[in-house]
Formats: C-alpha cells, structure tokens, sequence
C-alpha cells in the first residue's frame, strides 16, 4: 500500500502519527558541570538513590536536554544560570529495568564566592551539595558518572564535545 500524499495534509499527518506512535523513546538525562572560583566541582546527594551525582536530572516528554537542566538547577537549587556549550553527550545501554538512555552534560561555568556558599537544596530531592576537588569527585561518583565527569573535563581543555557509549569513549574514535 503506498503511503499517502502530503497533497493530503489529513491523512499525510495521520500516517505520520502512525509512524511516530511506534517509534523507540529514549530517556533523556542533562547535568552541568558547575565549578566554584577555586576550580572545585559541584556535586549533589539525590535521596532516591545512592551516592553523589552532577545536578540536573531526567528532562521531562518533549523538553529539549538544555532546558531540562536549567529546570532542574532551578527546582532543586533555586539557581539561575545561562549554560555554557556542550560537553558530553553519553550513550548508556540497557541496564536492570531500564531502556537506554541518552545523557548529556552542559558547561554550567564558574559559580562566584557568593553564589556558590548560598547553595542549598530547595526540595525533598536533594539532601545536600558539595563543592569537592575533581580527584575527590571521582571517589564519590558511580564508576559511568566518573568516566562521564573525566570526559567533561578534557571537554572542558579542548574545547571539544565528546561523545561516550556506556561512559567510555565512542566505538570507532580515533
């Protein structure tokens, strides 16, 4: 059966639907990477899961990833900041219960003395933050998130986005 027209925007848009209602979905997931004047790293404590993480969070159905981490900056931390570019985007496979994912993470600058000593989680999903040395980050990080975090950082001196499959370098980089 051919497909119809796009002469015929009803049923053009109807067979589109179609398509997109059985499409895969990803998760989406965006942090920042937000540095104080001393070059230490921001770390947060979630209380639904384990550890120590970047802030930012899951972006919600049809938000954009950079959107998605300005909103949780703001929800979680009351903090407004403009990003800076994009430092890592992470392929993460199937894992436990959950469909792949796509995780990305955003320059979020260089917090001053001030702004950076009033953080503070501002609701039940936080239960504190931490600025903490990068070599000190990686101890408190989940192995990907570390791999995650180091990458960030070279993005950070070259200038250059890198992209990740599981929190490792891409198949296939040279």
């Amino acid at each position: 059966m051919q497909p119809p027209s796009p002469a015929d925007p009803v049923a053009w848009n109807a067979y589109l639907a179609e398509g997109n209602a059985t499409q895969p979905r990803k998760r989406v997931a965006a942090d920042a990477l937000i540095r104080d004047e001393e070059g230490r790293v921001l770390l947060v404590e979630p209380t639904y899961k384990p550890g120590w993480d970047l802030p930012g969070g899951m972006a919600e159905a049809n938000e954009p990833p950079h959107q998605a981490v300005i909103r949780e900056l703001a929800e979680e931390l009351g903090l407004e900041l403009a990003l800076g570019g994009l430092l890592v985007v992470d392929w993460v496979p199937p894992h436990g219960p959950w469909d792949d994912q796509l995780c990305f993470i955003f320059d979020g600058g260089t917090l001053d003395r001030l702004r950076a000593g009033a953080l503070r989680p501002r609701d039940e999903e936080l239960s504190d933050t931490a600025f903490v040395a990068a070599d000190d980050a990686h101890d408190l990080l989940r192995p990907r998130l570390r791999r995650r975090l180091e990458a960030a950082t070279r993005a950070l001196a070259t200038g250059r986005p890198e992209y990740l499959h599981d929190g490792a370098p891409s198949p296939g980089r040279s």
